[in-house]
């Protein structure tokens, strides 16, 4: 190895490999897979989580993350509104006692009841589309945030000029799903009692393979959804930056999101497995490294065929 590549190897940080996890069975087989983090959460605080762990077993999670060499992160970015303000501090003293790495928020309530509560964890800001320049990510880390999540909507170019100019970590999500379209409204239910059919149990379960089409693009399926936050629409393309994940890494970017929602725990543990090879032949020379596409080949393996795997924004001129 040549001096300026020994420099480069030692200068270099690894980024974080970070997923969410639904259940306490995930946390194992997906840390398994190699993720170095996980997000968790309560469907009460937290939006869009691939499954609730409720508060009993929120220490059971975060022991087991720890354990197995990894952190983990509760999610309490959700829309919050009055009726569930008085149990968010009670929630996050939970949280703290029960040695969270971090808790991910977006409303400045969340800060308040920490403050409430008497207690002092890392914070990530994630405000979901909001999250679009370096100005106000450093706002939040005035207020003590240690990470951003950047907009999925930014491109390459603003991606690594946020990453130059902003005073915490940054995350981006790099594999998944996204969402388009929320409503706080049980959008779902009322379609299925206006049909004069039944919307508990099994048939809120089924929402899970509803897709919205529109008329003039009818090969392009948008999954749509219901859970205790309402109804969320997602894209209809999976983003991969697998090829393209040096360029991210180039950039310092410090953690790497995959969005498992709506994934069987199968494709996830691949889509792991996959980006921990990237990330460690990266790592192991940076100035050597060059993409291998059978890394790439047990995700298409996997992957829905009615789900085209994109860059998403990244190589776009986004227009707001």
């Amino acid at each position: 190895m040549s001096d300026n590549a020994k420099q480069l190897a030692a200068a270099f940080r690894k980024p974080e490999l970070l997923i969410g996890a639904g259940s306490i069975e995930q946390i194992e087989r997906l840390a398994d897979a190699g993720a170095d983090a996980f997000y968790i959460g309560d469907q009460r605080f937290g939006m869009r989580l691939t499954g609730d762990i409720p508060p009993e077993r929120i220490g059971e999670a975060i022991r087991l993350a720890h354990g197995k060499g990894a952190k983990a992160y509760v999610v309490c970015n959700g829309i919050l509104h009055n009726e569930v303000l008085p149990e968010l501090p009670g929630y996050l003293k939970l949280v703290a006692d029960s040695g969270a790495d971090a808790v991910v928020f977006g409303d400045p309530a969340v800060l308040i009841a920490m403050r409430q509560a008497g207690v002092q964890l890392p914070l990530h800001w994630n405000a979901e589309m909001t999250s679009t320049n370096y100005v106000t990510a450093n706002y939040w880390t005035g207020k003590g945030a240690t990470r951003v999540f950047l907009a999925r909507e930014l491109n390459m170019d603003e991606v690594v000029d946020i990453k130059r100019h902003v005073m915490a970590e940054v995350q981006v999500q790099v594999h998944g799903m996204t969402n388009i379209y929320h409503s706080k409204r049980t959008l779902l239910k009322n379609y299925w009692e206006h049909q004069g059919q039944s919307a508990q149990g099994e048939r809120l379960d089924a929402d899970r393979k509803l897709f919205l089409i529109e008329e003039e693009r009818k090969d392009e399926k948008y999954p749509v959804y219901e859970d205790a936050n309402g109804t969320h629409v997602m894209s209809g393309d999976d983003m991969c930056m697998l090829e393209s994940l040096h360029e991210l890494m180039e950039a310092g970017i410090d953690s790497f999101r995959i969005e498992g929602l709506l994934k069987p725990v199968e494709y996830n543990e691949t889509v792991v497995r996959c980006y921990r090879k990237a990330i460690d032949a990266y790592a192991a020379d940076p100035a050597g490294y060059v993409f291998d596409e059978e890394w790439l080949e047990p995700i298409r393996e996997l992957q829905d065929p009615d789900r085209e795997l994109s860059f998403g924004f990244y190589y776009k001129e986004q227009v707001y």
